[in-house]
Parts: structure tokens; C-alpha cells; sequence
């Protein structure tokens, strides 16, 4: 049970370290964001990581994803990774990429399982060896161990403890890394969007020596990156039969800022640009999003804010509602119920989405 900072209220859906309701996060923004910024500095200094997207002056910038962090010489950028040596960059590009990877055999737990070539019958036979699941076929799983987001809540937290490390992979090493039985590739993390050249580089390499006809290339991502290299990931996925996942963790620019330390606005521009490019390939469906419902936070509220918006651009596009599962700054939060999910998805399709699915359904809870 934990108390709100600005009004008093108590309640087991409020975060102990955030310390501040929804209804506060909402009506009393400009309140609670003296706070709302204290919390994020204090949680990214456990990491040594800046508390805030750099913006120093003539340092060298960055410009791989919204942040545009000006980065000082011997600094580092908001992700962490990138850094300024000698007036140069270093860090997230094609000879240094920062990641871990594995094989994941199909089908995987991916949030576009549901819709994709690898476990259903979409796509076939352009883009599946299957009419359903890919069955002896396997996913290279890439994760980018920086992120452009500092999510309270984030389920694969891990990674920033090791975002120092000396580990460097070249594009080429990783996409030596695809064999005859790897039908598709993805990327998520962390996020793809701090090293997004690697992710490119790599793609176009493991496509170029493919050993077999199909190779699928996916992204899963928080939307943030540069929208320059947004379109050149749009047409990798799109010819390849891959997809790009979006997680809209919220609609509201000021939940995103309460939960994620910045803002969504490139994440929703992002989103709506690539609407348009759902309708060159609806199957298998090039564009998936998801949300995240995090209890206390992102209600049945933000979650049709959100299904509006995707609804405008094109009803068809699929939409995964996650559980959620306490975790990193959140752990003292319940998981997502069954009450919760169920009402979330109700307003979801009650403006026309035509494919909402709940996922992690392992997770709900009959609580709350």
C-alpha cells in the first residue's frame, strides 16, 4: 500500500517509487513532474546512466533516436552506449554492436505470434515454409543491451548492468549466425533503436547470404527511433514478410513521461507513419502494436486512447493487450487481473479494432 505525494490518496495500485497516483498523473501533471523527474534521476543513477538525455553544447550529437542527445567529450548519451570520444561517436554501430543473442525454436512466445508466418498460416508460401506453425524452424532472438526509455517497469531490466561490458558484435558475426533453419530474425531488447545502423547492417548481410529462400526480418520496438532510419527498417520488414512490433506503453504524453521518463511523441509519429505501409502487405500483417497494462496506470482509459488511434489509421492492424508482472521499480504493484484485461479489450474493440488479443494470459491474476 502506498501514498500518492501530491494528494494524500492510498492505494495498493499507486508505486511506492513513483509515489504518485494516475489521477494525479492526469489532472495535477505540472505538480507531480518536479517529482516525476527526481524518481527517474535517482533510478538511472544506481546504473550510472544520465538522469536526462544530454545537451551539451557543441558536443557531438547523436541522432539515432528522439532523444538527439548533444553528448559531451567522454560522455556518454542517455542510452548509455553511445559516447564521445575525440569529438567522434563510439558505440551501436555495425563493428560494435552491444547485444546477446540465441535461437528460439518456432513457435515462439513473440507478441506477434498470433498473426505472423512463424505461427500461423500467414503469409504462405511467399513468406512460410508452413500452412501454420513453422515447426523445425527457428528464430535468431537479438537483444540490444541499451535502451532510449528508462520504463519503471521493465520486464528485461538486466541488461543495464552489463552495458559497460567489453563485448562488442560485429553486423557480419551476427549474421553469420543464420542457418538453413532460421526463417526469421528479430530484434527487440532493451531497443533496437540505440543501435539501429547494427540491426540494418545486419539485415541487409544475413539477406544477401541467406542460405534459404525465406528469412523473415522483425523489429520490436518502443517506436523512438529517427524516422530516417525508420523507413529503411519499413522496407527490410516489408520485403522480407517481417513485421515491426510497436509497444505504445501509454497515449497520454504525460503517463509516458510518469512511467517511461520521456516522451511518446516520435513513438506515435512513428506508429502513424508506418500505417501506411500496412496496406502494401496485410498479410502477414506488417505492423503489430502492444500495451503493456500495468495496474494503477494504464487502465481501460488509456488503453481506448490508445485503440482510437490505431483504430484512425487502419481498424485492421492486430493489438496485443500483456500482463503485466511485478517487476524492476514496480515490484510492490499487483499483475494485470483477469477483470482488468477483459474490460481493456472490450474498450479496445468497442472502436473498431478487428484483432485485439490478450496476451500472457498465464500471468492474470484473480485479484483486484
Amino acid at each position: 500500500m502506498a501514498k500518492c505525494i501530491n494528494c494524500g490518496k492510498e492505494s495498493g495500485l499507486i508505486s511506492k517509487t513513483l509515489g504518485v497516483c494516475l489521477d494525479c498523473v492526469r489532472k495535477d501533471f505540472d505538480a507531480v513532474l518536479p517529482h516525476i523527474k527526481k524518481v527517474h534521476s535517482e533510478t538511472r543513477k544506481r546504473f550510472e546512466l544520465p538522469y536526462f538525455p544530454p545537451e551539451t553544447p557543441d558536443g557531438a550529437k547523436c541522432n539515432f533516436c528522439f532523444n538527439q542527445c548533444q553528448i559531451g567529450e567522454e560522455e556518454t548519451g542517455y542510452c548509455g552506449l553511445r559516447k564521445n570520444k575525440g569529438g567522434k561517436l563510439k558505440g551501436g554501430r555495425a563493428e560494435d554492436g552491444h547485444l546477446s543473442w540465441y535461437y528460439d525454436n518456432l513457435p515462439t512466445n513473440c507478441v506477434a505470434d498470433w498473426v505472423c508466418p512463424g505461427g500461423t498460416k500467414a503469409g504462405y508460401p511467399e513468406f512460410s515454409y508452413s500452412k501454420g506453425v513453422e515447426y523445425g524452424y527457428k528464430n535468431l532472438a537479438v537483444f540490444y543491451q541499451s535502451c532510449s526509455f528508462n520504463c519503471l517497469f521493465c520486464q528485461n531490466w538486466h541488461f543495464r548492468n552489463g552495458i559497460k561490458s567489453s563485448v562488442k558484435t560485429t553486423a557480419q558475426q551476427l549474421a553469420n549466425c543464420v542457418d538453413e533453419k532460421t526463417s526469421c530474425i528479430c530484434y527487440f531488447g532493451g531497443d533496437p533503436s540505440t543501435q539501429i545502423i547494427h540491426s540494418i547492417k545486419t539485415s541487409n548481410l544475413a539477406l544477401e547470404n541467406k542460405k534459404t529462400k525465406i528469412l523473415r526480418i522483425c523489429w520490436e520496438t518502443n517506436g523512438s527511433m529517427n524516422q530516417k532510419y525508420l523507413k529503411k527498417i519499413a522496407e527490410i520488414s516489408l520485403k522480407s514478410g517481417g513485421c515491426i512490433k510497436f509497444d505504445l506503453k501509454a497515449h497520454d504524453e504525460k503517463l509516458n513521461l510518469a512511467l517511461c521518463g520521456v516522451s511518446n511523441k516520435q513513438t506515435l509519429e512513428n506508429f502513424k507513419f508506418l500505417a501506411d505501409y500496412f496496406k502494401k502487405r496485410p498479410d502477414p500483417p506488417f505492423l503489430v502494436a502492444s500495451t503493456l497494462l500495468v495496474p494503477g496506470y494504464v487502465d481501460s482509459e488509456e488503453v481506448l486512447r490508445i485503440a482510437k488511434f490505431i483504430a484512425s489509421l487502419n481498424p485492421e492492424i492486430p493489438y496485443s493487450l500483456l500482463a503485466f508482472y511485478p517487476c524492476f521499480y514496480m515490484m510492490d504493484l499487483p499483475k494485470t487481473s483477469k477483470n482488468h484485461a477483459l474490460e481493456c479489450k472490450e474498450k479496445a474493440e468497442s472502436c473498431g479494432l478487428l484483432k485485439v488479443k490478450v496476451g500472457n494470459v498465464r500471468l492474470l491474476s484473480d485479484a483486484y
